[in-house]
């Protein structure tokens, strides 16, 4: 497909384009999702198809197709150009790039053991069907459960007017189950569990792991929520939890980072590099390939959609703004290099800024010392997901928590809600444990202009951090 594509291309800049990016995306979705043991949903989706990135004179046009005949591809790439010369006098903000050596002959195929999407569904209902076995055997007055079975593969082909080409298979496996049991006075309480990221079936044989121990995980939460207290309301001392550290890091610090934010003055931290915005103990990365092991297993992205390779960036070092999150155009504007985060969802949509993996760095307490500095105060784990805005506030809603005193968990509690601001939050950073957790998820993922869901990767240590606001009941 590499020559066809570079016939292509070589056909619109004879047109009059500057430079063509040109982008093959084959990817195989399947989802098995099983609600109080009966199957809701089992399906596979394929999306294959090409789009292409025309520059023309500072402005971009992207168009795609799914039909894959030579005429209908030209037709698209001579559709994209139209657009770019369209819009050309238009444009505010130039998009621009700096020339580039070519890479040629990359190809990255996955190195796992057991890659789920050669194993039929028969297999996949097995394990939501332990997952559900252990639910039963441990869970409390349970309302219902539900188990659930989420997993990408494929394969990119990118190519430009460069001569750069490079192959890759993306792959994504996410097994979780969810129980809800109902408290004595007819409330609804829910916990669950999940092993997710780029990684293969094998990791569901690992001790703490495996579909017994995840659905043993969920059912013992949700039981213990059966009697727990509600979370107090007021600011306290916290222990946050690698889950909701990772989504910390995404979600409200992340996306403050990403080069059209920046370029457009759309973020309050686009002047801030250099500056001191967190403590000591804050230290965030976004990279595509992080060292995995039984508890890293984030998305695995060796180039973006724009062919340059993934970069390991440091955000934020020691509390100090080091660097932001680019696509080719807007490194070109603030003339730094390109950082391997342009993204898109499919081939149907243009790639931009968007992160990678994003996390928290590790630091060197144990959890037992964690809970020891905090002393009185909230431990929040995991997160059923909230609202961030563009200013750096956030609300999200923990799964679940405990009341710690003499640094020690006291009783569990419910309705756990964390609001505040990232960049003061940062500030109040005193420490990290050793634990480092990267995860990614095919049910959900990152959301930006209308492209969603996006397989990133999130997490971190936990963090133990001063001044929490939290919501619940007085």
């Amino acid at each position: 497909m590499f020559d066809e594509l570079q016939t292509i291309i070589s056909k619109v800049e004879a047109k009059g384009a500057d430079f063509v990016e040109a982008r093959y995306d084959e990817l195989l979705l399947r989802t098995i999702i099983k609600d109080n043991e009966r199957i809701q949903e089992c399906k596979a989706m394929k999306r294959a198809g090409v789009g292409f990135n025309v520059y023309y004179k500072g402005a971009t046009g992207y168009a795609f197709s799914a039909d894959l005949s030579k005429t209908i591809l030209e037709q698209s790439a001579i559709s994209a150009l139209g657009i770019a010369k369209a819009s050309a006098s238009a444009v505010s903000i130039k998009s621009e790039i700096e020339p580039l050596e070519p890479i040629k002959n990359e190809y990255f195929k996955p190195n796992i053991r057991e890659p789920a999407w050669l194993v039929e569904n028969d297999e996949k209902l097995e394990i939501l069907s332990r997952m559900e076995d252990s639910m039963k055997e441990y869970g409390k007055d349970i309302a219902s459960l539900k188990a659930l079975y989420g997993e990408l593969s494929g394969e990119k082909l990118f190519s430009n007017s460069e001569g750069t080409e490079i192959h890759w298979h993306p792959y994504l496996l996410d097994v979780r189950c969810e129980v809800t049991s109902k408290t004595s006075q007819g409330d609804l309480v829910n916990a669950s569990d999940q092993r997710s990221g780029s990684i293969g079936l094998e990791h569901l044989k690992m001790k703490n792991f495996t579909p017994e121990d995840l659905g043993k995980n969920a059912a013992e939460w949700a039981k213990e929520k059966i009697t727990a207290k509600a979370a107090p309301a007021g600011i306290f001392r916290a222990l946050c939890e690698n889950f909701l550290v990772g989504v910390l890091a995404h979600e409200s610090f992340g996306h403050l980072t990403e080069g059209d934010f920046v370029v457009s003055k759309g973020t309050p931290i686009h002047d801030k590099l250099g500056e001191t915005l967190g403590s000591e103990y804050v230290t965030i990365i976004d990279e595509g390939t992080p060292k995995r092991d039984e508890n890293i297993s984030g998305f695995w992205l060796p180039y973006d959609d724009e062919g340059i390779k993934t970069e390991h960036n440091v955000l934020i070092e020691n509390g100090v703004l080091k660097e932001f999150l680019h696509s080719r155009s807007t490194a070109k504007l603030l003339n730094v290099k390109p950082t391997g985060n342009a993204r898109a969802v499919n081939f149907t949509f243009a790639p931009i800024p968007r992160m990678k993996n994003t996390y928290f760095m590790p630091g060197d307490l144990t959890e037992e010392e964690a809970l020891k500095q905090l002393g009185k105060g909230i431990y929040a784990i995991q997160t059923l997901g909230g609202q961030v805005g563009m200013d750096g506030s956030f609300f999200f809603k923990a799964v679940r928590g405990y009341w710690v005193e003499n640094g020690e968990k006291q009783y569990p509690l419910k309705d756990v809600s964390l609001t505040g601001n990232i960049l003061q939050l940062l500030k109040n950073v005193e420490g990290a444990t050793k634990d480092l957790v990267i995860f990614s998820t095919y049910f959900g993922g990152c959301g930006k202009d209308g492209q969603s869901p996006l397989p990133v990767g999130l997490g971190g240590p936990k963090l133990l951090i001063n001044n929490v606001r939290f919501g619940g009941e007085d």
